[in-house]
């Protein structure tokens, strides 16, 4: 087996992905993000993330930033709707001293009321700076407005009302509700031995007390309308984004929509919507389409910028893509073309280190496996064009997508 495993008796679930070379990443993937917030929490999960680096039982905010720098290693992490993500990145022979700061942090988190005050204004920057930004905050807009209202739909930075009100009571409850070891995985990539690794884990994070299993409030979003919005913005440009719900992480359908997104709107300039948009017209500078499945939805869209008298010319050509890829299956040479780039991409983007590291943990959190890149690659492999019709005609069909205009 190219990956290995281990679990400590209390529950926290260890992946290490051997790979050549000096520097090692490692950290824990936790099964808590926006989605699991209660009402009252809106931008916990996210303000629980800033607040690990603040202080813990036995560290100052001062020496938690120092510990890794110091000998030239990072520290970071970042929120989404369903996980929070804390990892370092460091020299080998630093495997232990990140290990153990990174469970201090992640078990320890005391939340001192004088931090809490400072990062409160940064997050309230960010969201000010956040709302500076049309075409980054329509992403989040369009999600909340897919999902009515729904938890997964929610704003990650939350509201500044939300914001004012945390007190370290609140945080410390969200992590002991959710901060688990049998809700998360320790994951880490490099060539230190995993013997080492299961030794220093026993010693680190084998004596965390072993509560209940996490709360869960996660529930499955309501039946789904589309729906159409203008917002009027104070801005040059008009963004758009058009699109659905979409099949989830453990639904087999999501490879042919993989394949379809990349064929549609990926990152590679010969993109159709690329071509159509901006090569053939010269409308947009930036036409792009993404696929984000989580554990029970998901989620497609097609963002454009442009100039306002441009937004009718741009969807009308964007729906004539769509209505082109619903009605005419790919041709055998074109399928087979498709699949190549997709593999190559998927090839390069394995080529960073973090990439891999990221993924590893977050793959033994919802699967307890981890594919290798030919396996990866054989699934690209096996789609038929029977498979990319269903996925066009189920997710791009012109009378279920919704749309948001800031105009």
């Amino acid at each position: 087996m190219y990956y290995q495993t281990h679990t400590l008796p209390n529950g926290l679930r260890m992946i290490h992905l051997p790979m050549a070379g000096t520097v090692s990443y490692c950290g824990f993937t936790i099964n808590a993000g926006t989605r699991d917030e209660l009402s009252r929490e809106f931008g916990m999960a996210h303000f629980v993330e800033h607040m690990l680096f603040k202080g813990t039982l036995r560290r100052k905010a001062w020496h938690i930033l120092n510990r890794m720098e110091s000998v030239g290693g990072e520290l970071n992490a970042f929120t989404t709707k369903e996980e929070t993500v804390v990892y370092s990145i460091f020299l080998n022979t630093h495997f232990e001293r990140a290990m153990e700061l990174l469970g201090d942090l992640a078990f320890n988190s005391q939340f001192p009321e004088m931090e809490m005050e400072k990062e409160r204004e940064v997050i309230l920057d960010e969201i000010n700076s956040y709302k500076d930004n049309p075409a980054e905050l329509i992403y989040d807009e369009f999600e909340n407005l897919l999902f009515d209202g729904h938890e997964i739909g929610h704003l990650t930075l939350g509201t500044t009302e939300t914001l004012q009100r945390f007190t370290p009571d609140d945080g410390r409850s969200f992590m002991n509700r959710l901060y688990t070891p049998s809700n998360m995985v320790f994951f880490s990539t490099g060539s230190v031995d995993f013997s080492k690794i299961i030794r220093w884990g026993e010693k680190y994070l084998g004596d965390i007390i072993i509560s209940d299993s996490a709360i869960s409030t996660r529930k499955s979003p309501n039946n789904y309308r589309p729906i159409r919005k203008i917002e009027n913005m104070d801005t040059f440009q008009a963004h758009v984004i058009i699109g659905n719900r979409a099949y989830n992480l453990y639904d087999k359908k999501k490879y042919a929509l993989v394949l379809l997104n990349n064929i549609l709107g990926g990152p590679c300039m010969n993109s159709k919507l690329n071509l159509a948009l901006r090569e053939r017209h010269g409308y947009v500078y930036t036409v792009e389409s993404t696929f984000t499945p989580y554990s029970d939805t998901g989620v497609f869209y097609i963002y454009f910028g442009t100039g306002p008298k441009k937004v009718d010319k741009c969807v009308s050509l964007i729906h004539k893509v769509l209505t082109d890829i619903r009605n005419n299956a790919l041709s055998a040479v074109q399928l087979s073309a498709a699949k190549k780039q997709l593999i190559g991409q998927i090839c390069v983007d394995t080529d960073n280190h973090e990439n891999v590291a990221l993924g590893l943990g977050k793959s033994f959190l919802r699967f307890d496996k981890y594919d290798s890149i030919q396996e990866v690659c054989q699934r690209v492999e096996e789609i038929t064009v029977s498979d990319v019709l269903t996925a066009a005609n189920e997710i791009l069909d012109d009378s279920s997508l919704s749309s948001l205009i800031f105009n």
